[in-house]
């Protein structure tokens, strides 16, 4: 199966999740944080880092759960309007 390649705004809202996630880790500790949400620590540096911009929806919820983040949040925080109208067209 060939994945179609990201959209530039895909990739900035991947950023935006990423960059939020690492704020609400705080002082914790990407290995806490990951085994919390039974994830590999790698895979939470991918997806802090951006270079997995979009990850599955129940890795996701696992990190909001882990973080007592609500998935509204998240949707709310990594949403950037002119990208979504791009999404959209």
């Amino acid at each position: 199966m060939v994945r179609t390649p990201l959209t530039p705004a895909e990739r900035r809202r991947g950023e935006r999740l990423g960059a939020l996630l690492r704020h609400a880790r705080g002082p914790r500790s990407m290995v806490q944080v990951a085994a919390a949400a039974g994830l590999s620590a790698e895979t939470l540096r991918k997806i802090e880092t951006g270079r997995a911009p979009t990850p599955a929806f129940f890795t996701v919820a696992a990190l909001a759960m882990a973080l007592d983040i609500s998935l509204s949040e998240l949707a709310d925080a990594c949403a950037d309007r002119d990208d979504d109208q791009a999404l959209t067209a």
